[in-house]
């Protein structure tokens, strides 16, 4: 298994994956254009030429970022797929020199494993909520918010 930066090609399956949760009401969805629009953020886990993970990394401001969209094929999960991604994410934020990263997430035991903790959402600056008035469960959102220190 390989991980390394998202393509173009890889838009198609990083929704996929997304879309498999998003229906289950496991995550938020995400549009193609946010995907094609952000892709530079994305990292893909990569086995045998299929993409079985996907996330990304979104600076928010000059000492914060966000981990977003992370996904893992179902087959995949439990098997580290997803604390890989998040390692990488937490070695690009040191090589960035941001100090805290955070996730929006469902899935806070996940989170809690790989080091964060849980915080209220109203410690994070404005910033964050940018693209939440978009959201269809704004201003109801039941995601929980969790932050780690790295530097």
């Amino acid at each position: 298994m390989i991980m390394r930066k998202a393509k173009i090609t890889d838009v198609e399956s990083i929704h996929a994956l997304i879309t498999y949760y998003a229906d289950k009401g496991l995550m938020l969805a995400r549009s193609r254009n946010m995907l094609y629009e952000n892709l530079r953020e994305f990292t893909v886990a990569e086995d045998q030429g299929r993409v079985v993970g996907a996330g990304s990394l979104h600076i928010t401001w000059k000492d914060l970022a966000e981990i977003r969209a992370l996904a893992v094929a179902p087959e995949y999960a439990k098997k580290g797929v997803g604390r890989g991604l998040v390692g990488r994410f937490i070695d690009e934020a040191r090589e960035l020199a941001l100090p805290r990263l955070f996730a929006l997430t469902y899935q806070d035991g996940f989170f809690a494993k790989c080091g964060f903790r849980i915080i209220e959402k109203d410690s994070l600056p404005q910033k964050v909520w940018r693209e939440c008035v978009d959201c269809p469960k704004f201003p109801n959102c039941e995601e929980i918010a969790m932050i780690i220190n790295i530097i």
